[in-house]
């Protein structure tokens, strides 16, 4: 493969990708031919720390996905770096309603390299030709097949034409359009408000340019992010605090300027600036005035384009977020506070139908940032995200176990029961006492607190991420309610039982 010119690759890829209309067509349909679903969540982009043992749990964070084997003939291969647990695979399967677990484990394959290594899981399948080969013997017609990955970039499409399947996702051609540089000119050519700031940054000279001219435009700007254009969760961003500078245009701002740029803090722990600096330089960025107001909220909207061109509004979401300055996702809650859904959501569909003129197609999110001083809640968009991501894993969970669907004007998830549901998830819930867990071990606890996913109500926790609990002490929960209260109080307390339940079992 590596060998295949990069345009004879990228032309076989335009070709495979054009299978995707009629099979969309017949799944829409609800054709009951059998399909093959191929997944690989390999994490492609920028993924610092995540190696080894915690690499697999993010790779198993779509386990989710084994829900599609309620359909009667669908076909189910899920690839991850290493082999999953019998007992974690079992456990997702007995949450499918109305199917028989044998018969989905039946039509389920597990195959896997076996490399623990940090390396990206696309590029390990593309060094093993005859692991590549098994995998394209468990398809049995490629026409009725296509391939799941989390993120896209040239290796996953490499990986597409290895297989010989289309892959439901972005071309990698448009990766540009969702760094942080891009989708900063997408808003501003879309009409979507987004803060004052420059993009195509390319060394901390230009950011210092940059802040001079933000300065010049709003003197009352306090703090700016600068933001890589390359980068997941936050990773890549740095707060700049502009407070006590020396009014913009006199002789010493710029030195100022260099200083504070100098000294920002960055959102991932370890960062130095030098290793930021040479990021800056490689990858190119943005910096931009840091929203601020009485109330501060970062919700997000998930969208996606059909094979058809078609632009579906599939959920809002409020992110939950942490880290040293607030720029690291945590989790959401689902769905998003009305007071300022339909704002967002009018925001976003005009960036749906701009990535769709483009020719994208896939699941994609919306961030944004909305604040509050006395009146109505103002909207700005500040990240694209052209791939699957935190909030993605939670609600298709949701809309597996509960054939629910969400109206975007109402603001509303609402199962065929015609009771609305809700949900509070996180991939961070961690302890260092959870370590003493094992994965029965969790199963357990869930089961004797009452708080496994009961199918007759569609309330309960459900769990992600679960082999990273007895080397690191986390694991990822979804818990869903009717309401945001009752999904509150369900996650409160399944943390509350897994802290007690592994503080008992380390005293002996």
């Amino acid at each position: 493969m590596t060998d295949t010119p990069d345009g004879d690759r990228q032309a076989r890829f335009e070709e495979l990708q054009r299978k995707l209309v009629p099979l969309w067509e017949s799944i829409r349909a609800m054709n009951q031919d059998e399909q093959t679903i191929v997944v690989v969540p390999s994490i492609t982009l920028d993924s610092e720390g995540l190696t080894g043992s915690l690499m697999q749990a993010f790779e198993e964070r779509f386990l989710f996905l084994l829900l599609l084997l309620r359909q009667p003939r669908a076909r189910l291969v899920y690839v991850t770096s290493q082999m999953i647990h019998p007992t974690i695979v079992d456990y997702y399967l007995d949450l499918l309603p109305g199917v028989i677990p044998s018969h989905a484990r039946s039509r389920l394959f597990l195959p896997s390299p076996l490399d623990a290594s940090a390396g990206p899981l696309s590029e390990k399948l593309l060094a093993r030709p005859r692991l590549l080969q098994r995998i394209r013997d468990m398809v049995p017609d490629p026409d009725r097949a296509h391939l799941v990955p989390y993120n896209t970039t040239e290796i996953e499409r490499d990986l597409a034409v290895a297989l010989g399947i289309p892959m439901y996702g972005a071309d990698p051609k448009h990766f540009p359009l969702g760094t942080k540089s891009g989708c900063r000119q997408l808003f501003a050519e879309e009409g979507i408000p987004h803060p004052l700031g420059f993009e195509d940054l390319f060394g901390t000279e230009e950011f210092v340019g940059a802040l001079s001219r933000m300065r010049e435009a709003r003197p009352e700007i306090r703090q700016a992010l600068a933001k890589l254009n390359e980068g997941v969760s936050g990773e890549g961003n740095a707060l700049i605090d502009l407070e006590g500078l020396p009014p913009p245009g006199d002789p010493a701002e710029r030195a100022g300027l260099e200083e504070r740029v100098r000294a920002m803090r960055f959102e991932m722990e370890g960062v130095t600036f030098d290793e930021y600096a040479a990021k800056l330089r490689e990858r190119g960025g943005v910096v931009e005035e840091r929203i601020a107001g009485e109330e501060f909220r970062s919700p997000s909207v998930q969208l996606r384009v059909s094979p058809l061109g078609e632009v579906e509004l599939l959920s809002t979401h409020d992110q939950l977020l942490g880290g040293p300055s607030g720029q690291s996702y945590l989790g959401a809650r689902f769905p998003a506070d009305t007071e300022y859904a339909g704002a967002i959501t009018r925001e976003a569909a005009k960036m749906g139908a701009r990535l769709a003129r483009e020719g994208v197609i896939g699941r994609f999110a919306l961030d944004f940032v909305v604040v509050r001083a006395g009146g109505a809640w103002d909207p700005y968009a500040i990240e694209l995200n052209l791939r699957k991501g935190g909030t993605t894993h939670p609600f298709l969970t949701l809309q597996f176990l509960t054939d629910g669907t969400y109206d975007a004007d109402a603001g509303v998830f609402t199962a065929p029961s015609g009771r609305p549901k809700c949900f509070v998830a996180s991939d961070h819930v961690e302890s260092g006492a959870y370590r003493g867990l094992a994965p029965d071990d969790l199963f357990d606890i869930v089961v004797r607190h009452g708080l496994h996913f009961d199918q007759s109500r569609q309330v309960g926790v459900v769990f992600h991420m679960i082999s990273a609990l007895p080397q690191h002490g986390r694991v990822g929960l979804t818990a869903i309610g009717e309401s945001h209260d009752q999904a509150q109080e369900l996650y409160e307390r399944t943390v509350a039982a897994l802290d007690q339940e592994s503080r008992q079992a380390s005293s002996g």
